[in-house]
């Protein structure tokens, strides 16, 4: 909206920037989090009632200033369609936030459809994997799997994210498409377990399966997650979690830098061509 007026030389009505106005609520509904029973969710309540307000006040303000670019000539139309393109897009999603704010706030429901949790980045997504340190993050989720000398032989971030054993068996079809053998040895975390998917993986070829089952019952598959060869495959599996690790710090992929969806599997695409090259220079040198 400030560029619109700043561009066109001042509009009709003045923009007002409210930024200060919701800084100020939003501190003070973090400080009243800190409240715990029904006397600080009244006092959270109270002031998600007065941010909406000033929300719905900054979405009225963008549908004037849209209005005043409409009313514009020709020429005028056509040099601001893009801010107007922009402005049309993030009102849409704007609404749609204070749609499910009002539903979860004051109608206690969590499970609002289409679900939005940024108005930047729409695609994101929630992500609660169990992490003490972590039980809630926001993003897409990224599947990296490595062969030998610590080379990522493939990758794929998911437009939606899947469970985690149906990732399993396409795994391993990526490794024989990319280097044309089946993997003597494929491990995983529990996640990833299905009696179908070991199946499937001892059909394909693969000698060794270290997945692990938490919940098995039998006894015979409590002495098979003994085994040294098992246990190896998980230590194995372990020294892979590192590699994430190193992706995030050391090539960036904690936080992608690159706009919308194709952006990021672009950026996760860079950071893992980095990383191999990187390995790749190592094992030559030795």
């Amino acid at each position: 909206m400030k560029k619109v007026e700043a561009a066109a030389g001042g509009l009709i009505g003045k923009v007002r920037n409210r930024m200060r106005t919701v800084r100020k609520k939003v501190f003070a509904i973090a400080i009243a989090a800190r409240q715990k029973g029904a006397a600080g969710e009244e006092k959270r309540r109270k002031i998600y009632k007065g941010l909406l307000s000033v929300t719905r006040k900054v979405v009225n303000q963008a549908k004037r200033v849209m209005g005043e670019v409409d009313a514009m000539g020709r020429r005028k139309k056509e040099q601001f369609a893009g801010l107007r393109t922009q402005l049309a897009t993030m009102v849409e999603r704007v609404e749609q936030v204070i749609r499910q704010t009002r539903a979860r706030v004051f109608g206690g429901n969590t499970k609002f459809e289409e679900k939005i949790v940024s108005v930047f980045e729409p695609h994101t997504e929630i992500i609660r994997k169990g992490k003490a340190s972590k039980p809630t993050e926001f993003g897409k989720l990224v599947k990296i799997q490595e062969a030998e000398n610590q080379i990522v032989t493939h990758f794929e971030v998911y437009d939606e994210r899947p469970t985690d054993s149906a990732l399993l068996v396409e795994a391993v079809e990526a490794h024989q498409q990319q280097l044309n053998s089946t993997p003597q040895l494929v491990a995983a975390d529990a996640g990833f377990y299905s009696q179908a998917n070991e199946k499937r993986l001892k059909e394909m070829g693969v000698r060794s399966v270290s997945v692990p089952n938490r919940n098995t019952r039998s006894e015979e598959r409590r002495l098979h997650q003994k085994k040294r060869s098992f246990k190896w495959g998980q230590r194995w599996r372990t020294g892979c979690e590192g590699r994430i690790s190193v992706l995030k710090r050391r090539h960036g992929l904690n936080r992608c830098l690159y706009r919308g969806l194709d952006g990021m599997k672009r950026w996760v695409g860079l950071g893992v061509i980095a990383d191999n090259l990187i390995n790749m220079g190592l094992r030559l040198a030795n």
